[in-house]
């Protein structure tokens, strides 16, 4: 089940440019190597998204992990935080990834890119 509402908090992408980030709850995978665990996307943005962790994982800040969900589909990213079972993740820039989450807030959110008085 996916509930999301609109948050007001920003992000910084590494570039320093800041992102909207969108509060939502949907369940997914995390994968890194050979480990494998369920996780909860907690937030998302343009850039990234944050992870409620449902259990620990041996990837560090740098690392590459990919996440499968039912609404974004499969996303690589590069952890850039991990503490207290949360982990921060900023998206690969491919155009496989750009194309996925662009669909994900045209059917799921409003596109925060596009938002009236942007």
């Amino acid at each position: 089940m996916l509930a999301a509402t609109r948050q007001d908090s920003f992000s910084a992408s590494q570039d320093g440019r800041q992102t909207q980030r969108i509060r939502c709850r949907f369940k997914g995978t995390l994968d890194y190597l050979s480990q494998q665990i369920d996780i909860r996307v907690i937030d998302i943005s343009r850039t990234g998204m944050a992870l409620q962790l449902e259990g620990w994982i041996e990837a560090k800040r740098g690392s590459t992990v990919t996440v499968r969900t039912t609404e974004l589909g499969l996303i690589e990213g590069t952890v850039r935080w991990y503490r207290a079972g949360k982990m921060g993740l900023e998206f690969a820039q491919t155009s496989n990834t750009l194309a996925q989450i662009s669909a994900y807030f045209r059917h799921f959110h409003r596109d925060p890119a596009n938002a009236p008085g942007r």
